[in-house]
């Protein structure tokens, strides 16, 4: 068992680690990004239906730091919710297995 997690520890370090060497000058960009990119292609008079709710608010664009900020906290709740379930499936299993 321990022999197969330090495996997949390798692993997965290698799939991150590769194409930063292999691909040397290449770009890393967001999806956001390429999307749009896709969207002025195909249609160049596009105008979003939409803006972010926040830069409406403040009016003007909100900066990169506070955006990554907002998706940690955003993405750390997310975890510890999936945790907290997850935990609670686990003792009930484990619960069952003691009656």
């Amino acid at each position: 068992m321990k022999k197969k997690v330090i495996l997949l520890m390798i692993l997965v370090i290698l799939i991150a680690f590769i194409p930063l060497f292999v691909l040397k000058d290449a770009e890393f960009g967001g999806s956001d990004d390429a999307g749009s990119q896709v969207v002025e292609e195909v249609d160049s008079g596009f105008t979003p239906i939409a803006e972010p709710i926040l830069e409406k608010i403040l009016g003007h664009e909100i900066p990169g730091e506070v955006e990554s900020l907002l998706f940690c906290i955003q993405s750390s709740i997310g975890v510890g919710i999936i945790a907290f379930f997850m935990g609670r499936f686990v003792e009930r299993k484990k619960q069952g297995k003691g009656e």
